[in-house]
């Protein structure tokens, strides 16, 4: 956000002019890339989770079993 805001200002600076159009498609695509890479960490990290604590896991598969018909003292 603050980059748009120093390039509204930067006109007044410099006498040139700036295409809105073109800072506004330029700061979509920044926050585009961002978001496809928090999208990929995100989805990277749901796979592990689900492969590492899957029922079928060699450390998963000697667990206890508890009874639902055992009365709870």
């Amino acid at each position: 956000m603050l980059i748009g805001v120093g390039s509204a200002f930067a006109q007044e600076e410099t006498g040139q002019y700036i295409y809105h159009r073109v800072e506004i498609w330029g700061l979509f695509y920044r926050l585009m890339v961002i978001a496809f890479v928090i999208g990929a960490i995100l989805m990277g990290v749901i796979f592990y989770v689900v492969y590492r604590f899957r029922e079928s896991h060699p450390k998963n598969k000697n667990l206890p079993v508890r009874s639902t018909t055992e009365e709870h003292h």
